[in-house]
Order: C-alpha cells, then structure tokens, then sequence
C-alpha cells in the first residue's frame, strides 16, 4: 500500500493571458493611447490656460492600463515601454500647447503651428511655461510610469 502524499496543486506553465503575443493591435492601442491622451492633455490645457502637468500621471497610469490590455507580458520590456510611452505623451503634449499659445496668437490654427514650431523654439517655450512644481509632476509620471508598467 502506498501513501499519497499531497502536493500542490500544480500552476499551469503559463495561462492563457500569458501566451498572448504582441501583435499588431497591441501596438496600435499603444500609439493611440499615447496620442489620444496626449490631445486630451493639449485640448485640457488650452481650456484651462495652465500647463496641467498633473496629467502626466494619469497619462502614465493610462499607458499602463494600455499595455495590459495590450497584452504585453510583465517584466522590464513592458516597463520601459511604459516609460517611453510615457514620455512621448509630454513630448507631444508640450508640443502641441506651445504650438497652440504660440499659433492662437500669430492666428494660426493649432494643426498648423505644430509644423512651424522648431525643436529649438519650443525648448524655450517649455521653459518658460513649466515650473518646478510641473518638473516634479513630470518626474513623478516617469517614476509611475516604470511601477505601474512593469
């Protein structure tokens, strides 16, 4: 006679979740959740005539979410995509409020003085319109960004 002797119940290798790949939508819902919050982020600021850099938390908590569903599998890809994905929502939502304060006032539309806005002129814009109070917003979304993503 033998004796059973009990084991733990054994985890499947890997669960479905787990076994999705990253395929073309994933990568689509990335970039649209990078630029629809990013315009979002412009469209808010624009209204309220501040910078709203309390966004770029919740942009970094959205593109986490995104990931998520996306089904990136957890680990420091995903991560670092959180946070470069992250990034790109301030770069491009900086991008676009100066291009709006600065186009609304030449009468441009926000469209078209995106494309007219160097790279130069826009770092100075962005330091004059961000305080330090909105650099540790900043900072604090990337610190986000890598938690939540990862």
């Amino acid at each position: 006679m033998t004796v059973a002797v009990p084991t733990e119940p054994r985890a499947p290798r890997q669960t479905e979740r787990a076994q999705r790949r990253v395929t073309a939508f994933s990568w689509l819902l990335l970039a649209l959740g990078t630029v629809g919050f990013a315009a979002f982020w412009v469209l808010l600021a624009v209204a309220w005539d501040r910078q709203c850099s309390w966004m770029a938390v919740l942009g970094a908590l959205d593109i986490a979410w995104m990931l998520r569903l996306g089904g990136w599998r957890p680990g420091p890809r995903r991560a670092g995509l959180g946070l470069a994905a992250s990034a790109l929502i301030v770069l491009i939502a900086n991008w676009g409020i100066a291009a709006s304060q600065y186009g609304g006032m030449l009468g441009f539309g926000p469209l078209e003085s995106s494309t007219r806005l160097g790279p130069n002129f826009a770092w100075t814009l962005f330091q004059l319109a961000n305080s330090g109070t909105d650099l540790i917003w900043l900072a604090l979304a990337a610190a986000v960004a890598v938690v939540a993503s990862r």
